[in-house]
């Protein structure tokens, strides 16, 4: 007697090990035996989706496997409940275990997108519109319904969305996309205005944006846009035209074929800094972090003038017979 229940012990313990040892296997085999190892496969999991219709998902996705093992696999690790909603994607190399695990950490199937520095609004709802895996809700809104929609009514979108990379889950909105640009923008901005300097001549938080994005503009060389800042903050003070190119060319628009003519200098726009005094209305582009510093600690200079030299850097003068021999040397070879 005690040697049958000894036998049958064995067997069990054997039998035990032996399911143990297959589900091991199993859920460390890829999912995708008849995929290409690197066919993407897409599972998109809205929040309150159950674990077993997660699992079907899975399958349905393109996993090669029961749908009631996965599921089993799910409620058997303890962690069904800890699965977040989410955008993922794995491929036929992917284990049960590791889509958990996937699944479990919120490891999102991420894009990215880049807005450049110096960026029009323009520019910025083209990238917008060629970003992969990005649900163009923008694109029907024009500039004012875009603002309404982003809780910023009447303002105008100029400038108003920090450059720099963004990441995102496939299938978001490329209004959430926009938004945390437009806080991140506030955020930088308000930081930079705290830390102003008393040469700086901009009164406000929304003259150092305008400031700022022209500094960007006619910044060649990074190491001068203090001294281009010190520049405007100067002419600013005194009451004297700004007389940048960047703005007149903002105010074309569409018309700017890429030459900057005599007659466009005399072409008057609430944007052409030759007709008129101080600031344009809004900001020309998205200016960076380096450009909203140095619209707010402007270089301690007397120059009113500067011309580029040719090799990105720019030339500063503080009268204009200087000035005019900085244009005759860089400008014109004499």
């Amino acid at each position: 007697m005690i040697k049958s229940l000894f036998k049958g012990v064995v067997v069990l313990l054997l039998l035990t090990g032996a399911l143990a040892a297959g589900a091991y296997h199993w859920l460390h085999q890829p999912m995708g035996a008849r995929l290409a190892a690197a066919e993407a496969l897409d599972l998109s999991i809205e929040p309150g989706t159950s674990p077993k219709t997660i699992a079907q998902l899975a399958v349905d996705a393109g996993a090669d496997v029961p749908p009631w093992a996965l599921y089993a696999w799910f409620r058997m690790s303890g962690q069904s409940r800890q699965i977040r909603a989410g955008s993922y994607e794995f491929n036929g190399q992917t284990t049960p275990a590791r889509l958990l695990a996937m699944l479990v950490r919120g490891e999102e199937s991420l894009r990215t997108l880049t807005l450049v520095e110096g960026w029009n609004i323009r520019q910025l709802r083209q990238a917008l519109a060629k970003s992969e895996q990005l649900k163009p809700d923008s694109q029907s809104l024009d500039d004012a319904a875009l603002m309404a929609q982003l809780g910023r009514p009447g303002v105008h979108p100029e400038g108003r969305f920090f450059p720099d990379t963004y990441s995102y889950a496939k299938g978001s909105s490329d209004l959430a996309v926009l938004k945390r640009a437009l806080k991140a923008m506030d955020k930088q901005l308000d930081k930079a205005w705290q830390g102003r300097s008393p040469l700086a001549a901009v009164k406000s938080p929304e003259e150092a944006l305008i400031l700022a994005s022209i500094v960007e503009k006619e910044t060649g060389k990074p190491a001068d846009r203090p001294q281009i800042s010190g520049v405007f903050n100067n002419r600013l003070r005194i009451g004297m035209l700004l007389q940048t190119d960047p703005t007149v060319i903002y105010g074309l628009g569409a018309a700017f074929d890429g030459n900057l003519r005599r007659s466009d200098l005399r072409t008057d726009t609430p944007y052409n800094t030759y007709t008129r005094a101080g600031l344009p209305p809004t900001p020309i582009a998205m200016p960076g972090k380096a450009a909203m510093l140095a619209a707010v600690q402007p270089a301690d200079t007397r120059a009113v003038y500067f011309v580029a030299k040719g090799d990105g850097s720019s030339h500063f003068s503080a009268t204009l017979d200087e000035h005019n021999r900085a244009v005759n040397r860089y400008q014109r070879g004499q």
